[in-house]
Parts: C-alpha cells; structure tokens; sequence
C-alpha cells in the first residue's frame, strides 16, 4: 500500500513541478494533436489539439461521407466530447519532417446517442494493421486509448479507418508525435533461447503496460514524450512481497546512457523493494503478473536506479521474465556508475507456452549476501506479428481495398500489357539458357533457394548484415534425400490457409498447426517466424539431422516448405502433443506413475539412439519436456532438432560451441566452458525426470527463492532420502517406493555437476527400465542392495549393445524394434526385484 508519507511527498512535488510548468524537454519535429470532428480546439493535459478539419498539413480522404458527433455528456474528458464517424474507409495523411519512429495514438469513445457502441473499427497504416473489428459490445471499457511506435519511411503517414462488417467506424483523437532516434533499440537480448533480437526497426511496437512501481500516476503533462505511467500495486502477485519507496525526483542524476526521454525523473525517484528484506533467509521475489496475449513476442523494458543503498555494490539482484533468468548478479550501482543514476535492460520475450499472462520479477542473489532487490518502472510492448499486424493474421493486403480510379485504366492495361510481353521475353531467354545448361549438367532434384528471413511478408526487410556485406541473402543446400518438397499452395490447403483454430502451439522457431494432406495422412506443420532468433540454421539443421534418422522414439520430418520464402517443415502428426500439457498448465488428467516411466524411457530410448546410432554422435542440445511430443498411444517421440551439434569425433572430449538451449534445462558445465557432450543431453533429461516426478516447471520465479529451480531444489530433497514430500500430490501412495528411489538415483546422477560423473544415455536407459520392473512386480518387498545408478544388480555389467554403424541410418527404419527386442530379452530375466 502507498504509505502516509510519500503521499505528502508526492503531492509536494507535484505541486513544485506544476509551478515549473509542464516538464517537457524534446522538441519532435512532427507534432500532430487532432481532435476529431471538433469545430475548435480542445485542451487535454497541457496540451492544444486543433480540429482535424483545420490542419493544412493533413488531408482527409473518404471513399463516402464522414459524419460529425459532438455530446457535452458524460465524456470522460474533453478530448472525447466529440468524433469523427466513418461510414466508408477513410484516410488520415500526415506530412512527415523526419523520418523515424512515430507515437500514434488513438482515442475511442462512444458517444451516447450515435449507435457507436455497436461499430466494428478496423485501422490500417500502409503497413501495419493496429485494430481489426474492434467493437465496444465486446469491449471491457468506457473509453479506449492506444498507443503504437512506428517507423515511418517516407513523407507521409497514413492511417486508413475501415467500417468492419458493413458497419460505421469512428475516432475521437489522433496523435502522430516523433519520437527521438534513441528511444526503442534495433535489437535487443531475447530468452528461451538466449540470443539476440535484431531488426526491431522493421516492427511496430503496441504499447501493453507502462508501471511506475511504487509511485503514483504520472502523466503526459509530467512525461518529456507525452506517456502515462500507472501505479504497479494492482499487479503484484503477492502485495505484501514489496514496499514502495521514493526520494525528491530531482535527486535523479541522469548518465551518459540514459536521458530523461527514456523514462522520467519521477519514475526513476519511486521503487519497490523486497518487502522483508531484513529477514536473513528471505524466501520469495517480488512478481508481477500481466495479462498478455500467447500468440505474440512481447519487448519488455525494466528500469532502475539505486535510491535505496548508502554505498556501491551493495545492491545485487536477479532479474526474471517468466522462468528465465534475464539478468543474474545484477548490480545497477556498478551498471550506472554512482547512486541515483538510472539505468534500464532491454529484452524480448515470448509468454510462456499456453500461458495468457507474462511474469516479471526481482529477488536477491543470496551468492553476494544482498538480501533486497530494486524495480522502478516497466514498459511492456507487443511486437506486431508475421502478418504485420496487431491482431490475428489478417495483412494490410487483405483488409484494405483500393478501387482503381475510371481515368487510370487504360494506364493500366497498357503497363499490363507490357508486362506480359516483358515476361514472354524473359521466359523465351531462360528457355534457350535451359536448354543449353541440360546438354553440359546431368538433371537432378535440387534444393530450393532458402532467404535468410524466411516469410514473405517480411522480405523487404532482408537481413541487414547481408545488405552491408554484399553477400547474398540466400543460401542453397543441394541434396535428393531430405524429404518431401511441398508447394506453398498445398501447406495452405493442408492447413486451411493457416487457420488459427488448427493452431497446435507456438515454439521458438514458430507456429505449429494441424493439417491434413491431400490422401488424409495427418501431420503437424511448422511455420517458421522470420522474428525467432531460430532462423535459417535451425531450418537446414533440422532437415538435415531428421532426414537421416529413422527410430520408433523420434519425431519423423515428412518435408519441407521453402517456396515463397517461407521456412516450413512438416512432421508427423503426435496426437496428444507435448509431455508438459500432461503434467501441468493444462487439465488433462494426471498421468499414472508406470505411464510417466514408460514415456521417460521412451524418450531415453531417442536419445540413447541420438548419441549411438552414427559413426559420429548427434547431440540434441534442446531436451525439455515441450521437445518431448506424445502418440495416441502415448508412445514418447524426442522433437526439435533445430538446435542439434554433430558430437565430438573419436579423438576429441567435447564440441566447443555457443551456449544455446533453454534455460533450467542447461548443462552448467556447459553454461561455464562452452564445451558440448552427450552428457550435456542427459543433464537436461535429469531436469525432465524432476519435472516429470514434480508436475512443475524448471524455472519458476514466482516460487520462494530455494524452490525457483527445479533441479537444486530437487537434490536436496532427494539427498535427504524425501522425495516423496515434493512429488506429484497424484502420485501419493501410487509409486513402488523402490521404484521411486530407483528413479531419484538415476535424476541425481543425471544432475550431476560435472559431466565425467553423470551416466551415459544407455545407463539412464537401463535404470529407468530397472525402475519400472521394480513398479511391475508386485513381489517388491525388500529394496535393492545397490545403490548405484550405472548398473543393475543380477546382471552383468555389460553395456546396451551398440546400434550397428555400418548399416546406414536412413536404412534402419526398423532398427529400433530389434533394439526393444533385445532390450526385453535382457529385463525377462526379471521376475522379482532381486533379479534372477
């Protein structure tokens, strides 16, 4: 709650400031402030805005009549005493001074006695859709007020306003303001994977949340760009977690990195704090939780400034969006340079798969001995889509409908009939050049060319690396080997044109849908995002790693799709989905304990091939429980190998490599030396196991601090022999308690801290065989005598027989079969715990 004390404060200082005047510093070149359907000029937070019917420098075009609403009732302020009703598309054009990121803003009100309750609005630029069928029947609100960054590339913006289902439109307000250069980044650091988002200048931006935390609203008139920040106690997951704090506004000393345009000083001057941060074993983080939309990539800025500590370093923290980890050892006094000096982290997320709400928390990094952590404001801006657009998949293209004008046809029957005779020429040349490569080169299936973004909503925004450097932006891979090429037009018919509501999930690479080919075969079909950090790379790597690998517990790659710049790959079809929406997050049913083991073998059964089924390994890099997918038998298949790394030849330990993967699943000692192994796959699959037997996610930050990870917090219940206190609730007096301690060996193993201690896949394969005997037999009565996780007692320490390398993968479709043959020839010879 906001205290006494910084209530006086903040009136004081507002009081100080308004006798200033309005605190405003950045000029911006284009300054438009329309009041729609207004006949004189309206004031609204210090600001003028002049009827839209005034200005010089913007034209009004309508295909039909634009009508005029005005009410002195009950409008929430001034500015929406009036608007602009739409019968027909109509168009705003402003002439834009300097070219760059743009705020427009919109204000919607339904006046009373015009029937716009029941308008269905729908605003386009030339680029971007930013409202698709926006009605306020549906709408949770009195007033509506949206705010977009946009680059503009030209000298004119244009807003078109579309009736949507033979409706009206309207509109209260227009701003069109200039933002400086500095204000939103090109690129920024992404998570789950961990990387970098570049091109962020080819997007709109959609202002979702700005949060000055622990303070009170700040407004435009108090704002150097016009924003409003609200208070962030309504989202605080636990509102006793933070204490607000704040200090006189101009104590705020702005650095070298950051101006007052990025957040003002009264943002900067108010924090909340851990709100028991004195207690020496704090167990929680501050956490808020926002309601987004799942189907966007959200940029997530989070200010801060130390205005708590008496000296330097004495502040260091944990920054998490979602379960990752977006900063750890966060020291802002050392970032900044001194006290009371901001600094701010950029990031893009994507919410959490399933999820409709995104996470972010503070807590303190209990290494350093800081016992508080720190949060002044939060931005939060949704990332417009692969279709350019705001809402759903629907394109500018699609929504606005320009007729030809009656004296420009002939023009255009003229430039089309040059057209066709410019194509017929064209052809008639590469006939002739066709003809002469076919007597020198030998026909054959080749690769299609592949852009470096692969959608074709987007290819004007080529990679700018490319365009630097004069390479070209497509890369060709030839091979007659990696499955089926399928056109465009029949992923679009497989998918019904992509509907959403055959939408299975949404991944790091992109969206997955559920479609059916022409002969009924049902599959999956990935389209890849041109915004995922997962681009051309992953693509070829997954074509490449499916199209020679045949077993039973691997997701099969039917083909592929790269015709109009598109990256799609199509699999078979895994009716249940991923092993995650069985375990939690859903309302599936609980799965019973001999399932779960029978699908973690399953999985070990994959990755044991992965790493012994070529002459040179395969690690997979990316195991986690949404990489798990499900039959309709519930036959567990390892999914996603875009991330996949060739392992270590024979004369070498590891692949020194980029650290990529997701965090909660990482290997440490991977995180720590770059150095890639098999056993880097099995401390993830020891994560799985953990998630598996706890029914929660790997990295949860809206837990008590001991409980965020998964994996250290499982270790100490398993090393003091109590696993059963922390397992699933479903499973309680369900599970062999053999079979359950068998299981905890073999998770602590693959969890060990270093790699040479954890076991192989074929080992965690053995074990979890041995667990699930153990789950089988009814006779259970004593306990094994062994406790090791790298062989089963009664049977002779010999390893899994090696798949047979001289046979081809691809020509071993079936090799799995013989594997599970000899797999079960080895465990009949157990008919009680004890062996034979």
């Amino acid at each position: 709650m906001l205290s006494t004390t910084n209530i006086v404060m903040w009136v004081g200082m507002v009081l100080g400031i308004l006798g200033q005047g309005s605190y405003s510093l950045y000029a911006p070149a284009d300054n438009y402030l329309l009041v729609c359907g207004s006949s004189q000029n309206v004031t609204f937070n210090d600001h003028t805005y002049v009827p839209d019917s005034l200005k010089s420098s913007v034209s009004l075009k309508s295909q039909g009549n634009s009508l005029v609403a005005t009410s002195n009732s009950t409008a929430p302020f001034p500015i929406y005493q009036s608007a602009r009703i739409f019968t027909s598309t109509t168009s705003y054009k402003f002439a834009i001074e300097e070219e760059g990121r743009h705020w427009v803003r919109l204000y919607f009100y339904p006046l009373p006695g015009h029937n716009l309750t029941s308008a269905s609005i729908t605003v386009v630029t030339e680029n971007f859709v930013l409202l698709h069928n926006f009605s306020f029947e549906t709408f949770n609100g009195t007033y509506l007020f949206k705010e977009y960054a946009i680059n503009v590339t030209s000298d004119n913006l244009v807003l078109n306003f579309i009736p949507s289902n033979n409706s009206i439109a309207f509109v209260n307000a227009i701003e069109v303001v200039s933002v400086p250069d500095s204000l939103i980044p090109d690129q920024a650091v992404t998570l789950s994977p961990p990387g970098h988002f570049t091109g962020l200048s080819g997007f709109a931006l959609e202002t979702v949340y700005r949060l000055n935390m622990g303070g009170p609203l700040v407004t435009a008139q108090n704002d150097t760009l016009g924003r409003t920040w609200e208070n962030d106690f309504k989202y605080l997951h636990v509102n006793s977690s933070a204490t607000n704090v704040s200090v006189n506004p101009w104590n705020i000393k702005y650095g070298a990195s950051v101006a007052p345009e990025i957040a003002p000083n009264w943002v900067y001057s108010t924090a909340e704090t851990m709100g028991d941060a004195k207690v020496v074993d704090a167990n929680f983080n501050i956490t808020w939780v926002l309601p987004v939309d799942p189907n966007f990539t959200y940029f997530v800025r989070v200010h801060f400034c130390d205005i708590v500590s008496k000296s330097m370093n004495s502040l260091v923290f944990n920054l998490y969006i979602n379960t990752d980890i977006a900063s750890g050892n966060l020291d802002i006094s050392n970032q900044a340079g001194n006290l009371d000096v901001p600094v701010y982290k950029d990031l893009v997320s994507n919410t959490s798969a399933g999820s409709d709400t995104l996470s972010v928390s503070v807590g303190p990094d209990t290494s350093s001995g800081s016992m508080d952590a720190i949060m002044n404001g939060l931005e939060i801006m949704k990332i417009s889509n692969e279709a350019r657009s705001f809402v759903g998949l629907s394109a500018v293209e699609t929504l606005l409908v320009v007729p030809p004008k009656k004296n420009k046809i002939g023009i255009i029957i003229g430039s089309a009939g040059g057209a066709v005779a410019a194509l017929a020429i064209i052809g008639l040349c590469y006939c002739c050049l066709a003809a002469r490569r076919s007597k020198s080169s030998p026909q054959g299936n080749t690769w299609l060319p592949l852009p470096l973004y692969g959608n074709s909503l987007t290819m004007t925004k080529m990679s700018t690396l490319s365009q630097k450097s004069g390479t070209a932006s497509c890369i060709s891979l030839a091979s007659s080997n990696l499955g089926r090429f399928f056109t465009f037009q029949e992923i679009m018919d497989a998918t019904n044109k992509f509907d959403e509501s055959s939408l299975l999930g949404v991944g790091g690479f992109g969206r997955v849908y559920k479609g059916t080919l022409e002969d009924g075969t049902r599959v999956a079909v990935k389209r890849g995002n041109p915004r995922s950090e997962q681009g051309l790379a992953e693509f070829r790597t997954e074509i490449e790693m499916l199209s020679k690998l045949r077993h039973r517990h691997l997701v099969s790659l039917i083909g592929y799709c790269d015709e109009r710049s598109e990256m799609i790959l199509v699999y078979e079809y895994m009716a249940n989905g991923p092993l995650r929406s069985h375990l939690y997050g859903t309302d599936l049913p609980s799965l019973p304990w001999k399932q779960r083991l029978e699908i973690c073998i399953g999985a070990a059964k994959g990755l044991h091939y992965l790493h012994t089924g070529a002459a040179q390994s395969i690690i997979h890099r990316d195991v986690k429980t949404t990489n798990i997918l499900l039959d309709e038998n519930y036959v567990a298949k390892v999914a996603d190998f875009g991330l996949s790394k060739t392992g270590p030849a024979l004369d070498q330990t590891h692949v020194s490599t980029a650290v990529k993967g997701s965090f909660g699943y990482l290997d440490p000692e991977y995180f720590r030396r770059q150095q890639l192994t098999e056993k880097s796959d099995v401390y993830s699959f020891g994560v799985v196991l953990m998630e598996v037997l706890c029914t929660r996610p790997a990295l949860n930050p809206v837990l008590p601090r001991e409980q965020v990870n998964i994996a250290e917090w499982a270790m100490t219940w398993q090393k003091k022999g109590m696993l059963d206190q922390i397992m699933d609730k479903n499973l309680a007096g369900k599970v062999n308690p053999a079979s359950l301690k068998k299981f905890g060996e073999t998770a602590e193993k693959c969890l060990a801290e270093h790699g040479i201690d954890r076991p192989s896949m074929g080992d965690v394969l053995w074990n979890l065989e041995y667990a699930l005997q153990l789950e089988e037999t009814s006779s259970a009565l004593t306990e094994p005598d062994d406790n090791s996780t790298n062989h089963i007692p009664g049977i002779p320490l010999t390893p899994l027989e090696p798949f047979d390398n001289s046979v081809s993968m691809i020509d071993v479709a079936n090799s799995d079969d013989a594997e599970d043959a000899a797999t079960s020839a080895v465990f009949s010879q157990l008919v009680n715990p004890r062996g034979r």
